[in-house]
């Protein structure tokens, strides 16, 4: 299937629009990357969102959601109608950037949950267009301007935060975060898609029309902060022990398993590859680079173990510059789900990399599908510091 043409992204807007910079971005250390996004102009409409859907759109929308949705979410979006499928009316679910999040959701699912894929690609009646105008539909339903939030990591106490969620949270989300009347917190598809500020927010702020009360007045900011960095800490399972935040590959090993067979990817249209594919060759231990190509930031948030991060707003020369130029293979990523790789992956092929391709279902789809990432810590090393 080719890609579906002018449909990069799924959400139509949000507070968060790391990978649709203008592609005149300069060229920085990888190191710096991340400061130059921050202070780089975007489009007016990242900023303001695409033009609204027509009445012909909204309908479809709308009885998209009735015929696939609202057996579960409610004919009025109320949730709870079965299977604890949670509320899609919540205005503050909408403006703590929820659209970011939904449309992948819808796609590819929640394993683990009762929420299934509804894209075409995993096997759904949905296109990624009418994925995408759903979730314009739901956020236009909702009536409310996206708030902006800060990215990076909520830092607090983790065993306070552990004791908090097992006082307050537990009785509605589970005791090991499988869920109930309340979302399941625990599962990894979920903590890897959603950034730490969505989570805390919806702690202090809850959500109207629904179970979820807001903790504002019944909890101090060092315990909200404390137990969404807990839920941050259960992203490898409830029970496992706090994950290793990996730092970036140094220049001489961006290669994984180095001495290894090069792997053998039969590629869609010459230039993509699928997860199950590069899963299969990932745990057979062969030779490749992985390139994540979002903003460094969401690297650290998640990324597929091995991953370098390498910004598609860099200059061609700055990605090539660490990058093994014998042959061996790059499969670049992103999370729009595929424009920004593109992006990289035709400056490699110009400048003579040709073994390069393309994860299909971009790191959302890859998470989503069920398959493994961990955190990262992008930060640089303070002198005198291990």
């Amino acid at each position: 299937m080719a890609p579906d043409p002018g449909l990069d992204y799924v959400v139509p807007w949000s507070p968060k629009k790391d990978d649709r910079m203008p592609p005149s971005a300069p060229p920085l250390r990888l190191a710096s990357l991340v400061t130059a996004l921050l202070l780089a102009a975007a489009p007016a409409w990242a900023q303001d969102g695409p033009p609204p859907l027509t009445p012909e759109e909204t309908a479809a929308a709308e009885g998209r959601y009735q015929q696939y949705c609202a057996l579960c979410h409610g004919p009025d979006r109320a949730g709870y109608a079965n299977d604890h499928a949670p509320s899609l009316k919540s205005p503050q679910l909408f403006a703590a950037g929820f659209t970011y999040i939904i449309g992948e959701a819808i796609a590819y699912g929640r394993p683990g949950t009762p929420m299934g894929g509804y894209h075409q690609e995993v096997g759904g009646p949905l296109s990624r267009q009418d994925i995408m105008q759903l979730t314009m539909w739901l956020g236009e339903q909702a009536a409310t301007a996206p708030i902006e939030l800060p990215d990076g990591a909520v830092t607090g106490d983790v065993a306070l935060g552990a004791k908090v969620y097992a006082d307050s949270c537990a009785s509605c989300h589970g005791a090991q975060g499988e869920g109930g009347t309340g979302t399941a917190l625990g599962n990894a598809t979920m903590l890897a898609l959603t950034p730490d500020a969505f989570i805390r927010h919806t702690i202090e702020n809850g959500r109207d029309g629904t179970p979820m009360l807001a903790f504002r007045s019944k909890l101090s900011p060092a315990q909200i902060d404390g137990v969404t960095a807990y839920i941050r800490s259960r992203s490898a399972g409830w029970t496992a022990p706090d994950p290793i935040r990996h730092a970036p590959p140094a220049l001489d090993a961006y290669i994984i398993n180095p001495d290894a067979d090069a792997p053998r990817f039969a590629l869609k249209d010459d230039l993509y590859v699928s997860a199950a594919e590069l899963d299969r060759e990932l745990k057979a231990k062969k030779r490749m680079v992985l390139l994540d190509t979002r903003v460094t930031s969401m690297w650290e948030r998640a990324h597929i173990e091995g991953a370098v991060p390498g910004p598609y707003y860099a200059s061609r020369e700055e990605v090539m510059a660490n990058l093994p130029k014998d042959g061996t293979w790059i499969v670049a990523y992103c999370e729009c789900p595929r424009a920004a790789a593109e992006s990289v992956v035709r400056k490699l092929r110009e400048g003579g990399l040709k073994n390069t391709a393309v994860l299909w279902e971009g790191i959302q789809g890859w998470v989503s599908l069920g398959y493994p990432v961990v955190p990262g810590n992008a930060a640089p090393k303070v002198a005198g510091q291990p």
